[in-house]
């Protein structure tokens, strides 16, 4: 169930145009509760205020992507007792508190929209009004007007992330982004007690597996086949693996970088016990230029986070908690809009 949920969020993310690019510091934009707020306010960062119609804007067209993409039955999942409704309510509140803030430090930045890019968000709040329907304009309570002002905050906190990101163009080594794919036994010298924790070996029962180990070695080398070897003796829930440097155990990753097309490593210690691997493939041209772009991509976020996430830190944000306890999915037929994030690619080209 676990997995199931995981993935679900993960494509849900690629389903709205604004997720692996800045998902870095939801957490640091949560608000905090007070009081004093207009009837429609549900939060403020400083000055900065949103309202309840913003809020139904991204909650309704999230939940449609869903229900579009998985079917309705998908509202029966849950984990560990947060409904996919909840998740997605807090989702949808982080990322307008990222937007709100990112507008803040706009100004701080004497970042703005040019004349082009305001009439690029005039353009995408006329062709998404003009798709919805009389019910969906009411349910969500908006205008194009209110439509245009919500586009150019979107566009304007893309903007600040750009500018953030501009000189972060680190050179990456094919080294340092290559793929190596391998097999691998693993003899544990560990197990799980009856509460699930992790139990060392004994003295005598690691020699033992050290044995074991050692006779997988020695009938690797004399030419058996490895895949014969992993039905016999491998006692992982897996038997392969792809990654790129820095991304495994470092004892795991040295001696199998090491190794080249179809060779075999010696016994590898490490914490979860003996491995003897074997490496299937060492490099793929496009494996690699894709890790490339990975990389370069993780280096941009770390620099945004550290700059954002500081900015962030000092600012004041309010959460009108008895309102926002209220918000929910609009539960109308009628109301089927999925498009607003569609509308601002269409005219935005670079995703948030």
């Amino acid at each position: 169930m676990k997995k199931i949920y995981i993935l679900i969020l993960l494509l849900f993310l690629g389903l709205t145009g604004c997720g692996d690019k800045t998902q870095l510091s939801d957490k640091t934009t949560r608000v905090v509760l007070t009081t004093g707020f207009g009837r429609d306010e549900v939060f403020r960062i400083e000055k900065s205020s949103c309202s309840l119609a913003e809020i139904l804007v991204y909650l309704t067209n999230m939940k449609n992507q869903y229900e579009n993409t998985f079917g309705e039955e998908i509202w029966n999942a849950s984990y560990h007792g947060e409904t996919l409704e909840g998740n997605i309510k807090e989702t949808v509140l982080a990322r307008m508190a990222r937007v709100k803030a990112l507008n803040l430090l706009a100004k701080e930045y004497e970042i703005e929209l040019d004349q082009n890019e305001k009439e690029q968000a005039k353009q995408a709040a006329q062709v998404y009004y003009d798709s919805l329907n009389d019910v969906e304009r009411q349910a969500m309570s908006v205008n194009e007007e209110f439509l245009r002002i919500m586009y150019e905050e979107y566009a304007l906190s893309e903007k600040v992330y750009r500018y953030l990101i501009a000189d972060i163009n680190p050179e990456i080594s094919d080294d340092e982004a290559r793929t190596i794919t391998v097999q691998y036994v693993l003899i544990k010298t560990y197990s799980r007690n009856e509460n699930g924790e992790w139990v060392e070996y004994t003295q005598q029962a690691k020699e033992d597996a050290k044995r074991r180990a050692e006779e997988v070695l020695k009938r690797a080398q004399a030419g058996d086949e490895f895949t014969g070897l992993i039905s016999e003796y491998n006692e992982d829930t897996s038997f392969s693996c792809s990654f790129i440097k820095g991304s495994l155990d470092p004892v795991f990753e040295e001696a199998a970088l090491k190794l080249g097309t179809d060779e075999i490593s010696g016994i590898v210690e490490t914490a979860h016990g003996y491995y003897i691997i074997k490496c299937i493939s060492t490099f793929d041209r496009s494996e690699t230029d894709r890790n490339k772009v990975e990389i370069v991509e993780q280096r941009r976020r770390e620099v945004f986070n550290e700059e954002y996430s500081g900015f962030v830190e000092g600012l004041t944000r309010n959460l009108n908690q008895k309102l926002w306890d209220q918000v929910a999915f609009i539960e109308d037929e009628a109301v089927v809009t999925d498009s607003f994030f569609e509308v601002y690619r269409e005219y935005f080209h670079n995703e948030l």
